[in-house]
């Protein structure tokens, strides 16, 4: 099973849509918490799913349960919260909620997407390699930047 992670800040539409179409995504699943944020640009999430249809052919879906909740993002960003203390306490959430119970057929040949350009200190990263445990799966995971 193969899953692919994008953030689409630092890159140009032309950029973006490239590397999805570069890949054999199905799905492009959005776990942002704040998916409609003027800041989004051709990310906003309604001219998103017009984009994602006409340019690629990829579905879009939105999935809350895999977004961080205010209350740990916004420390965080604030730099009031270490990258530590973020990922463990967004680790507890997603075992909370449980989201190893997602349809894996969702994730499948999927590109979860999320705003930072790079995976390395990212939700986006923390929920593919959730659920690669939590799969117990042979999950291969191609971040796209």
């Amino acid at each position: 099973m193969k899953v692919y992670t994008i953030g689409f800040t630092q890159k140009s539409a032309e950029k973006f849509f490239g590397l999805l179409r570069s890949q054999k995504i199905k799905n492009l699943v959005d776990i942002r918490l704040n998916n409609s944020s003027q800041l989004a640009g051709f990310a906003k999430k309604n001219d998103l799913i017009f984009f994602l249809k006409e340019l690629c052919a990829i579905e879009y879906i939105y999935i809350p349960e895999l977004t961080p909740t205010k209350n740990i993002l916004d420390p965080y960003k604030k730099g009031i919260m270490s990258w530590q203390e973020y990922e463990d306490k967004f680790m507890n959430l997603m075992a909370q909620r449980r989201i190893e119970c997602i349809d894996k057929s969702i994730i499948q040949d999927g590109c979860l997407l999320c705003s930072e350009h790079k995976p390395h200190h990212c939700h986006r990263r923390l929920v593919v390699e959730y659920l690669k445990k939590s799969w117990n799966s042979e999950l291969e995971i191609k971040h796209l930047f």
